[in-house]
């Protein structure tokens, strides 16, 4: 059974999202259960294929027994291995998580809301999964469409900010399209290791240059990397919490792994860093990107705003990082996607509890949280400190990965970037603890609650359970740092960047 791992991992919620729809009609009361079996089912499958890389090295899988280049071709290594495992995992925990907001906000919706869901993991291990570059953007265009009906779902400007996401998803979907048939062009092949050994010959050519850049143009655009991140704020503010925390912990995050991947398998190395020696521009467009996501969050008074611009920001942290061009910064910055993966995932959970309970996440609504959802800000207060770097949160492990890339790679502007969004994180989240600790503790909020202070209201079981799960995952995560650094991503490295 494990040889049909890298197949099993799509062909089973993929699957499983049909016979959710029809339950969605039939009997909408089994369509959770059927989407909690399907990501489950994808959870332990990715472990599955992460422990037999570790175990025996890279895994190859042909799709109805064709071979490559001719056929779909999915090959997992040490480095989507580990992010195979983090998309089931953040899609599984924040599945259950969701639940209690679904049955509040649109029970008549389960059916198209968990159809959506399962749709949209599927298409994103996909795309980590494959090995054709053709089959990437058709992956990417189920997560996609998926991720646009799951935004409009939200109430008020959702819909707005949906379509806003589809104008701008689909011109970054084209561009990497566009990318893709220039090298179809000039290679006759759509198999990424195969395009790779066509490639070399072919470095002098203008075709490869521009096929290049119209690729990364699209990948940077639906990571939402700074300035092509115009679609994230509103689509991850105004979708419903349930989304938001499913969104935005796995689009960017998979996105910079589909950049990762095209750099080294596709286009290779050499020709990334020693024919065009980009890195040094992209390096400086990632501080930018610190810089202005940090600076933005900094003017917000929704918390859950806030945080879209701390995405921006962390985008920028895995970009700089793998264009430093050695072997910390390319650790921290595939370390990062684990671990921001878990940071946004733990924060955006917390919000939605807060949003549950207070029916927004402005800061209006803070005061007095400390007291009446004690469990949630203390989960809130752990994701904080891992997304400041603190240790020993995992945060802290992947920053100081960075940091010493930018040191090793001399770019100390990608370093001081580092450490002002450090200090602006603190700066944001203190600001939160101060509101939510401290306001308003007057007369009129001791009248009101009576001496005894304000009861409890916090949020469901069902909430809390997954969130402070993930919140013991980032300081397991971070003690384990060790672990998945030596055994999977140190194999991951270019020979380039040892």
């Amino acid at each position: 059974m494990s040889e049909h791992y890298p197949a099993l991992l799509v062909i089973l919620p993929l699957l499983a999202s049909f016979f959710i729809s029809a339950a969605g009609w039939l009997r909408p009361v089994y369509c959770f259960p059927l989407a909690v079996a399907a990501l489950g089912s994808s959870l332990l499958v990715s472990l599955g294929v992460l422990g037999d890389v570790i175990s025996g090295g890279p895994v190859s899988y042909w799709m109805g027994g064709w071979p490559p280049p001719w056929g779909i071709y999915y090959r997992v290594d040490y480095l989507n291995a580990l992010v195979l495992a983090v998309v089931s995992a953040v899609g599984f925990v924040n599945l259950i998580a969701a639940r209690p907001s679904v049955e509040k906000d649109f029970p008549e919706k389960a059916g198209p809301f968990y159809t959506l869901y399962v749709l949209f993991v599927t298409g994103l291990l996909g795309m980590v999964a494959t090995g054709d570059a053709f089959n990437l953007y058709v992956l990417l265009e189920i997560a996609a469409i998926t991720g646009y009906a799951l935004i409009a779902l939200g109430k008020g400007r959702a819909a707005l900010s949906s379509l806003h996401y589809v104008f701008l998803g689909t011109i970054g979907a084209c561009f990497y399209l566009l990318g893709v048939g220039y090298l179809y062009i000039i290679t006759g092949s759509l198999n990424m290791e195969d395009i790779a050994r066509l490639l070399p010959p072919l470095y002098d050519s203008k075709v490869v240059t521009v096929a290049f850049a119209i690729l990364m143009v699209g990948v940077w655009l639906k990571m939402g990397f700074f300035p092509l991140h115009a679609w994230l704020p509103n689509a991850y503010t105004y979708a419903p919490s349930p989304v938001s925390s499913l969104v935005a912990p796995l689009m960017t995050k998979v996105m910079v792994y589909v950049m990762i991947r095209m750099v080294l398998t596709v286009f290779t190395v050499d020709f990334a860093f020693l024919v065009l020696r980009l890195n040094e521009v992209v390096v400086w467009l990632a501080v930018i990107a610190i810089v202005m996501g940090s600076l933005l969050a900094l003017a917000e008074k929704d918390v859950k705003r806030m945080l879209t611009f701390i995405v921006v920001a962390e985008v920028g942290y895995m970009v700089g990082g793998f264009w430093l061009g050695n072997q910390a910064g390319f650790t921290g910055a595939v370390l990062h996607i684990l671990n921001d993966a878990l940071m946004t995932l733990c924060l955006f959970l917390a919000v939605g509890n807060i949003v549950h309970v207070k029916g927004d996440s402005r800061w209006e609504s803070l005061p007095g949280l400390f007291r009446t959802m004690p469990w949630t800000m203390g989960a809130l207060v752990v994701g904080a400190l891992s997304i400041i770097g603190v240790p020993p949160t995992c945060g802290f492990f992947s920053k100081w990965y960075l940091l010493l890339g930018a040191i090793q790679g001399g770019h100390y502007g990608f370093l001081l970037a580092l450490l002002f969004s450090s200090l602006v994180s603190v700066v944001l989240f203190f600001r939160i603890f101060e509101i939510g600790f401290f306001e308003p503790f007057g007369a009129s909020h001791g009248s009101a609650h009576g001496e005894g202070g304000p009861a409890i209201q916090e949020a469901p079981l069902g909430m809390l359970v997954p969130l402070w799960m993930t919140a013991l995952g980032l300081i397991l995560v971070g003690l384990y740092t060790g672990e998945i650094v030596g055994r999977v991503i140190r194999h991951a490295v270019p020979g380039m960047m040892l």
